[in-house]
């Protein structure tokens, strides 16, 4: 096993060795572009330590998790433009680069790109490998429109919400880790036991992810700060705001999400402030606890050594404190 930051080296190098400079320029320089922005890797990260988790080396790993890493970033090319986002990972998004047709063809491309990885990989594997793949990027699309719906919907409920960022989020890092055990070819059971950590290790991040939305620091974020409140979006905050706010504050909310005025950090002010006075803040906070307390007890049911069940568990603290 290495160090988490080693994999992300061992990817790193991996990535920038893709020759994706290909012809036409506008079709591939975006994907280029959105590819080498950085980002945490935190997926393809996943993948080449899931395959040493169960004793297979990392290179074995690197298809499946470049893979792993187009698609996430075609997915982020077209929320992007979905939601208007100016910023991906502190730059220009691609359609804000180029413009949104070519953010739509470039991201159709990195996913048939994505595919084509997994073409390195031996029949019975690529079988597994394709066919978890595709429920996965099904199930991330009905995510994605779950969370377009829920913008015009008043009675969004946390189980709802919590289903949509399952399939919009947590399902890919689940399946980062599931295709590590795919190549490592594991036991059925330790691959879904696995899928199981990365699934509850996935509604954590996002539920971090949206915490980080309205309280990150601008400077180490990375995006928008306060995103998710100028697209009245039904957040884990926004709704726990909603079950816990008095008559006053839960009016004040809902006039502040129907209002369309051009002053949003004043919006952004005061809908943050609900959210810290109705207890919202850290009730979102409880939850990003709980479900990666779910993935440690996923994990102590696995059939692995100690070290590496530490490994997985240092890993998880740390996407409970991150800041970006």
């Amino acid at each position: 096993m290495h160090a988490i930051h080693q994999y992300q080296e061992f990817f790193i190098t991996y990535l920038e060795s893709q020759t994706i400079n290909k012809k036409p320029e506008n079709l591939y320089a975006p994907i280029d572009y959105i590819l080498r922005l950085g980002g945490k890797r935190m997926r393809p990260v996943l993948t080449l330590m899931t395959a040493e988790v169960f004793n297979t080396d990392y290179k074995e790993a690197l298809p499946a998790a470049m893979a792993v890493e187009v698609f996430h970033n075609f997915s982020l090319v077209h929320d992007d433009i979905m939601d208007d986002a100016p910023l991906r990972r502190g730059s220009q998004t691609v359609h804000e680069k180029w413009n949104i047709n070519t953010g739509i063809l470039s991201g159709d491309a990195m996913l048939i790109l994505a595919y084509q990885y997994f073409e390195q990989y031996e029949p019975t594997v690529f079988r597994d490998l394709a066919k978890l793949f595709s429920k996965t990027a099904l199930e991330v699309c009905e995510g994605q429109q779950w969370d377009v719906d829920f913008e015009t919907r008043k009675d969004v409920t946390i189980p709802e919400y919590l289903k949509m960022i399952e399939y919009k989020t947590a399902v890919l890092v689940a399946a980062a880790m599931k295709m590590g055990a795919i190549i490592a070819k594991t036991s059925e059971e330790n691959a879904n036991l696995i899928y199981d950590f990365g699934l509850h290790l996935g509604l954590a991040f996002q539920l971090q992810d949206d915490y980080l939305d309205a309280f990150g620091d601008p400077e180490t974020f990375g995006k928008q700060v306060g995103g998710d409140i100028i697209e009245n979006k039904k957040t884990y905050l926004y709704l726990k705001a909603v079950e816990f706010s008095n008559a006053n504050q839960a009016q004040q909310l809902n006039d502040l999400f129907e209002n369309h005025s051009n002053d949003n950090t004043t919006k952004i002010e005061e809908v943050k402030t609900i959210f810290n006075q109705s207890g919202a803040a850290i009730a979102t906070q409880d939850a990003i606890k709980e479900y990666t307390f779910k993935a440690f007890e996923t994990l102590e049911k696995m059939n692995i050594e100690p070290d590496k069940k530490a490994m997985l568990r240092t890993f998880g603290e740390n996407l409970m404190g991150r800041e970006v």
